[in-house]
């Protein structure tokens, strides 16, 4: 039996429909009813986790995403995933909320890695800020025997900028170059191989210079496949 879907969102709510569209497309399908049940929570009033994470003075936003959880439990769905891959820190107080399984996110980034690239030793992140600050790749990607690489402090920076631009609506040619300006410079570092963890960066759909694993593209996937019963969380 098909499973439902339900989608912890709107962090922001333009990746949350970059999400979904992904789904769509991933979705082996002749005609509407072949697609999945998605319930989505699509809620750009969760507390900032810029300003919770990386400036330290704002709400913590982990209560208003477990009660996203209980809702989306409630009205009906089988498992849960979380459309941030910053968000991705307060995992554990989502699991802890509701009864039904959550998608993993780098979970699902590592097992993907570790099928096609077994080999891999280190590997560089495209993200915000707070991925490092919580070290939410760290810990998954750690005990794997797997490094993980940042841009260095300006290029960080820039990367931040573009995310913060994405949120405000920019697609725009100027935000193209600066993306790929931070590629290039991992590039230079020897880094073959990034995370594109940032779903910001997923729905500005840039190709880039390097070799990319897309965290929205494989969380998309895994939630196709655990809502037809090829996988399980």
């Amino acid at each position: 039996m098909e499973k439902t879907a339900g989608i912890i969102g709107g962090m922001g709510p333009e990746a949350t429909v970059d999400l979904m569209q992904r789904i769509i497309r991933l979705t082996p399908a002749l005609d509407d009813g072949d697609h999945i049940h998605c319930l989505v929570d699509n809620n750009p009033k969760i507390p900032s986790r810029i300003k919770a994470i990386i400036e330290g003075r704002g709400e913590d936003p982990g209560p208003v995403i477990a009660e996203m959880a209980r809702r989306l439990e409630a009205w009906g769905a089988d498992f849960l995933a979380i459309a941030c891959n910053t968000a991705h820190f307060y995992y554990e107080t989502v699991c802890a909320a509701v009864s039904i399984p959550v998608i993993h996110m780098v979970d699902a980034v590592l097992e993907h890695l570790m099928e096609h690239q077994p080999n891999c030793s280190e590997i560089g992140i495209l993200a915000s800020p707070a991925i490092r600050i919580t070290g939410v790749y760290e810990k998954i990607f750690g005990p794997a025997g797997i490094k993980i690489l940042y841009p260095d402090p300006d290029e960080q920076d820039q990367l931040f900028r573009v995310i913060r631009s994405v949120k405000a609506g920019d697609h725009g040619p100027r935000l193209q170059q600066q993306y790929d300006r931070v590629c290039d410079h991992l590039r230079g570092k020897g880094i073959a191989l990034v995370v594109v963890a940032c779903t910001e960066l997923s729905a500005l759909n840039r190709g880039v210079s390097l070799t990319t694993l897309d965290a929205a593209e494989i969380l998309a996937q895994r939630i196709v496949d655990v809502a037809k019963g090829v996988k399980p969380i």
